[in-house]
């Protein structure tokens, strides 16, 4: 949370902390939020993840948002897709590689896999916050609590971009 100052910092040291936090959640992530309250019209975030966490494919489209990301530290490749399912598109993305960040408009339906430990993302959504409902998670992306197709979806995509 933002400090009495009225300024933070994006250091080593928060990365270093909110990381170490990622570590013992069971998501493996955590995000370390900037403002002051999840009803504000701009969220800003950093979402710091471990190999291994699983974000399933969806979309934004009810409440329409989009979102912008940067990433700071580590390296995730991100995943697009038509509403059959198909992969329409997908990218390497991190500080060392050619692409640093990615924008998505409300309604594409996209996903992401985290390729290093500590991989620390800077996020701008639309507020207030909305999480994601149901019906804006793909059916053909598996269901949270079904670990072994949740272990497999991640090893393919993993797959998909060491192969890249």
């Amino acid at each position: 949370m933002p400090t009495e100052k009225g300024y933070q910092y994006i250091d080593v040291t928060l990365m270093d902390s909110v990381a170490d936090e990622a570590r013992l959640s069971p998501r493996l992530r955590k995000n370390y939020n900037f403002h002051h309250s999840e009803d504000e019209s701009v969220n800003r975030l950093i979402n710091v993840m471990h190999r291994g966490t699983y974000l399933p494919v969806h979309r934004h489209s009810r409440p329409d948002r989009s979102e912008s990301c940067i990433v700071l530290r580590g390296r995730v490749g991100v995943t697009f897709y038509d509403d059959e399912g198909n992969l329409t598109d997908s990218r390497l993305v991190g500080p060392s590689c050619d692409c640093v960040g990615y924008d998505i408009d409300a309604g594409v339906w996209h996903g992401l896999v985290v390729l290093e430990d500590d991989t620390v993302l800077f996020e701008v959504k639309q507020g207030p916050y909305a999480p994601i409902s149901a019906e804006n998670i793909a059916s053909w992306s598996p269901a949270a609590d079904d670990t072994s197709a949740v272990k497999r979806f991640i090893e393919e995509l993993e797959n998909h971009f060491i192969q890249k």
